[in-house]
């Protein structure tokens, strides 16, 4: 087994990280360190980083191509931990701080423009969010398509990329700071989603036979037949699956009980899209879009 440094996986992720840090470098330079984006939004970014480099440049890649349950694994690492972590990290903050601000001004007015406002809050909707990933994940695993990814290194990538996404819609609906998902809500496609997602990972480990003919001449090479091979991995996204949703599930719970109507998990909005008491304050609710050294990225509602 071997690494994988494949140009579409390496330089999205170096510049990512490369963006993050010189956004959070220039933010503390003008605020303080620990100052409109947080130590522990920091150390978020860099866990969620590492288990998106883990799930795609380790040899869990080339895994995954020879054993179902590996395949799994990959999955769920990019949209149970990759993802929610990169939420609460509030990377677009980050990277919109890495560039000067005359092109963050410029940024901020172009994402403001009539349609991409319309296309992101139609997909940052939580119920168009939720939609959105059940497709992804129950179109996906279709036997045909499924195969398909395996064998065509072009759609492999589209469907990580679908995975990643839709994954990182769906966590900023039930745990971003948005006034349009309230904890009642969030809750509710948390459990709809772990039953959705059991109920595949149910019907791939009791299938009397294998669903994918690309594994029958690759995991007997790890002393698994196809079938168990499967079944290995229906549980792996049956149970920790169900339980990653669980524990979001009772956090939320935990913060209605004490008082809470939300996560206050660190917004996706970038500084200055939001008011503050001091100039550089921890951000609340979106207000003017456009300061003398910062801009939105994403539209206002």
């Amino acid at each position: 087994m071997h690494f994988s440094f494949e140009p579409w996986v390496i330089a999205p992720l170096a510049v990512s990280a490369l963006l993050y840090a010189a956004g959070v470098i220039r933010l503390w330079r003008h605020a303080g360190a620990g100052r409109g984006i947080s130590r522990r939004q920091v150390v978020c970014f860099a866990a969620g980083w590492l288990a998106l480099a883990f799930a795609l440049v380790s040899p869990l890649d080339e895994l995954g191509t020879q054993l179902f349950s590996a395949h799994m694994v990959q999955h769920e690492v990019l949209m149970l931990a990759s993802a929610p972590l990169m939420v609460l990290a509030r990377p677009l903050a980050a990277w919109t701080w890495a560039f000067a601000p005359a092109q963050r001004r410029r940024l901020g007015h172009a994402v403001q423009a009539r349609g991409w406002a319309a296309v992101w809050g139609f997909i940052t909707d939580p119920l168009a969010a939720f939609a959105l990933h059940a497709l992804a994940l129950w179109v996906w695993h279709a036997p045909s398509l499924f195969d398909a990814a395996i064998d065509n290194e072009a759609i492999h990538a589209l469907q990580h990329a679908s995975f990643l996404g839709t994954a990182l819609l769906f966590w900023w609906a039930v745990i971003g700071r948005d006034a349009r998902t309230r904890s009642g809500a969030a809750m509710a496609y948390l459990f709809v989603t772990m039953l959705h997602t059991s109920a595949l990972g149910a019907l791939l480990t009791l299938a009397p036979a294998p669903w994918y003919p690309h594994y029958a001449g690759t995991a007997m090479q790890f002393g698994l037949d196809p079938l168990e091979d499967q079944q290995l991995g229906g549980l792996v996204m049956w149970v920790p699956g169900a339980a990653a949703y669980l524990f979001a599930a009772l956090v939320l719970v935990a913060r209605l009980l004490t008082g809470g109507n939300q996560l206050r998990s660190p917004s996706l909005v970038p500084p200055g899209a939001e008011p503050r008491a001091g100039r550089y304050s921890q951000p609340t609710q979106p207000s003017q879009p456009h300061r003398a050294e910062t801009s939105s990225i994403t539209p206002n509602r």
